[in-house]
């Protein structure tokens, strides 16, 4: 085992472990926390699979910008609401909640399915494009980084903006004020 798959191992653990604890977790700024390390995990996660740019993105983006909006959201809301949020837990594992496992164990089957069966080398649009020599941008350029977003890091950049929507759909009802129906 080498040093790279060390640390790829120890950045799966960490960034699977706080991703788990904000889950999971009963205190709401300490889930915020973990969600930060969460973030920055994942971004050295990137760094190792060669995705500097996504990494930098996911960086700036959602550790820079969504989690400071969560963060604020959380501040500003008042303490009688998250009191209240706080004493209306329930179990994990009710039969409540069996339409959301169910829904979740659906979405890991079809996203694992799509993961093991895509051959994304033998794509026909991506071998006329690398035959015809148009995707073979100079290094170091806007074009390059295009063209690695909608080829090689197209799954990473989807996965993300569907975080961000959840950030934000998550920042705004955290932000709403009580009495406000939406």
């Amino acid at each position: 085992m080498n040093l790279v798959q060390i640390m790829f191992y120890l950045m799966a653990f960490i960034t699977l472990g706080s991703a788990l604890v904000v889950a999971m977790g009963k205190n709401l700024m300490r889930s915020i926390f973990m969600f930060f390390v969460t973030l920055f995990g994942l971004a050295g996660l990137y760094v190792l699979a060669l995705a500097d740019f996504v990494a930098v993105t996911q960086i700036v983006i959602y550790v820079g910008g969504i989690l400071v909006l969560i963060l604020f959201a959380f501040m500003l809301s008042g303490k009688e609401s998250l009191a209240i949020a706080q004493q209306q837990t329930t179990p994990y594992i009710s039969l409540k909640n069996l339409p959301a496992f169910l829904l979740a164990a659906l979405f890991l089957v079809v996203m694992l399915n799509v993961v093991f069966k895509a051959d994304v080398n033998n794509l026909p649009w991506v071998k006329a494009a690398i035959a015809t020599k148009n995707v073979v941008p100079v290094n170091g350029t806007i074009n390059n980084i295009g063209v690695s977003l909608m080829t090689r890091y197209l799954l990473p950049f989807e996965v993300i903006s569907i975080l961000l929507m959840i950030a934000l759909v998550g920042a705004a009802h955290l932000s709403r004020k009580e009495g406000a129906k939406a």
